[in-house]
């Protein structure tokens, strides 16, 4: 991928920033049951990372010469490792303003000025500025080929006068900056040990399996939808489902076949299959997803709209009545504790804290979400003239309220008067679904409904930590670890144009680092500008750095485990008390 960088130097660096929104998962899913650790795209079952992947044909020649390229890759790891650990420790000791302890920051060895984003040669020990020119006059000077900027990773190539892509290197800039990351993380839980990240590479026989018993399907899942009747609704949180990295990874990894389904009638798993496998297919025509809707009206409570056919649907509805669909529908889906492809994917818990305004005393229950929906309008009378943003419905979400009089009886002093309440996310999910309440009902009647039309700022990435429960606590802020376990990259806008009743639902999802409009049959490309502008209805967007387990025990074999243990034991005390009558039995017959 190239950047443009004429007339502005500096044009390079948010673009390059987009590289850590593909992380861990650029390579292979392993054979065993796993978390799956990042979001980038599905790549071919076999994936061999070749040189020539690179944009540039300088870097693939110097890869030719594995001396060459051995000793650009060690300057390349040296450089990256000292400004991850720079940035974490920075973020550390923000958090530790007492024991804050000042890290030399490097000069340019051209004018002395201190470097912010330093950019050094991989040729020599030269570290120099972008914005005065001098890392680019040293490499023409020395006849050096190649720099990095340290921070973001980016490769400048002094031949193509241009920063240039290397799948190799990108590749290496994550697992380096996830490799910081575990080394400085401090936990809540001093006894809780995180699994450290090996990257999966398969052996002679996982290659061999992967060769012979695997089909090679496009990673291009950029198809059209076909309009069924007043289906645009339900197109574009299809649309989120295929471009979310973890529902995409799971179902495209064959964890649930339709064609080996026991249960296949009524079964939303096995539509999303069909679903993952024709819009994989390599297939340019839009397809019609057919099979869905009487699948939805069958398996929909009676009393939600997805039960009168082809009447006009809400999104949000629709992404609600399905995932729960996919949940009813998983193998050995629970009520509690689920670790379905649903639960693993959006489910997260928020804390509500109620402390006493008389004694101080504090309560607190936690309860699962699966997605937030966010006010557009505060109670006060001013908040409503404000043009809202993301961060600012959150902080009213989050923020502390006085509870009405007399709702609340403290457990410890008996007190009702005064209580305040205050949500706050206890566990953050992998995927977060944003639904802004656009649709605005006065009364009881729906038919004074109205639609709130003003626009809503939000960012590409955003950063949770600060609403969290222990983000907003001061005593546990400095165990929360370091910002970027909290960053979330935004890969899904569902918008909502025209009026309330008679309106048109459209959508805008990433592909890598490309964004495209999609309106039913109708895909088009369109820039980051477009989707940040857009009317947004829904926003979804995937954690940056995943957690993840080398292996997962479902939760439907561990109840059924514990059960053939109770049932052990249940038949082990009915023969000891047999055995006891039988004893009995015979001390009468003696005696």
């Amino acid at each position: 991928m190239e950047v443009e960088v004429p007339g502005n130097p500096q044009a390079f660096l948010p673009n390059t920033d987009l590289s850590l929104q593909d992380d861990l998962m650029s390579q292979p899913v392993p054979l065993t049951d796993q978390i799956v650790a990042s979001p980038s795209p599905p790549k071919p079952p076999v994936i061999i990372i070749h040189e020539e992947d690179s944009t540039c044909s300088h870097l693939v020649a110097l890869f030719t010469n594995e001396s060459a390229k051995s000793a650009l890759i060690k300057k390349y790891k040296s450089a990256v490792t000292w400004a991850a650990s720079a940035n974490l420790h920075k973020t550390q000791a923000s958090k530790h303003t007492a024991k804050k302890r000042r890290l030399a920051s490097p000069t340019c060895d051209a004018c002395h000025v201190v470097l912010t984003r330093p950019v050094v040669c991989l040729e020599c020990s030269f570290a120099g500025c972008w914005h005065n020119a001098h890392a680019v006059a040293h490499l023409r000077v020395s006849n050096h080929s190649f720099a990095v900027e340290a921070k973001t990773g980016a490769i400048f190539c002094a031949s193509c006068d241009d920063f240039v892509y290397s799948n190799i290197l990108d590749s290496l800039y994550d697992h380096i900056n996830l490799s910081a990351a575990e080394k400085t993380l401090k936990y809540r839980d001093p006894g809780k040990i995180k699994e450290a990240y090996r990257q999966w590479s398969p052996d002679q026989k996982d290659q061999d399996f992967l060769q012979t018993s695997t089909t090679e399907v496009s990673s291009q899942g950029r198809r059209g939808l076909l309009n069924l009747g007043q289906t645009c609704a339900m197109n574009t949180i299809l649309q989120s489902f295929i471009h979310n990295p973890l529902l995409r990874n799971y179902f495209l990894s064959d964890k649930h076949n339709y064609k080996l389904c026991l249960k296949p009638k009524d079964c939303m798993c096995c539509e999303m299959d069909k679903l993952f496998t024709e819009i994989f297919s390599g297939d340019p025509a839009p397809f019609g997803p057919l099979s869905i809707l009487p699948v939805m009206w069958r398996g929909s409570d009676s009393s939600s709209s997805f039960s009168e056919g082809y009447a006009q649907h809400d999104a949000h509805e629709f992404f609600i009545s399905c995932i729960q669909h996919i949940h009813r529908t998983f193998k050995g889906s629970t009520e509690s504790s689920c670790n379905c492809i649903i639960h693993s994917t959006f489910a997260g818990a928020l804390a509500s804290e109620i402390v006493c305004g008389k004694c101080h005393f504090s309560s607190t229950q936690v309860d699962p979400m699966l997605d937030i929906s966010l006010e557009l309008k505060g109670k006060d009378k001013d908040s409503s003239a404000d043009e809202p943003t993301l961060h600012s419905c959150l902080r009213r979400y989050t923020r502390a309220e006085k509870l009405p009089p007399k709702t609340y009886t403290c457990s410890k002093c008996g007190s009702n008067s005064d209580a305040t309440k205050r949500l706050s996310f206890r566990k953050l999910p992998p995927v977060l679904a944003f639904q802004l309440k656009r649709f605005e009902h006065k009364t009881a009647d729906k038919s004074s409904a109205h639609k709130i039309t003003k626009p809503v700022r939000f960012p590409a990435q955003c950063n949770l930590a600060a609403f969290t429960s222990f983000g907003s606590n001061s005593e546990a802020t400095s165990n929360i670890g370091p910002d970027i376990l909290y960053d979330y990259d935004l890969f899904c806008v569902v918008n909502h144009e025209g009026a309330m009743d008679n309106g048109h639902y459209t959508n805008f999802a990433r592909f890598e680092d490309e964004w495209y409009r999609f309106d039913d049959d109708k895909v088009t490309h369109a820039k980051l500008s477009q989707v940040l502008a857009s009317n947004a209805y829904m926003l979804f967007y995937v954690k940056r750095q995943l957690d993840y387990h080398p292996v997962i025990r479902p939760s439907y074999v561990v109840s059924r485990e514990k059960e053939a243990q109770r049932e052990r034991e249940r038949e082990k005390e009915k023969l000891q008390t047999l055995n006891r009558e039988i004893d009995d039995d015979l001390m009468r017959l003696l005696t």
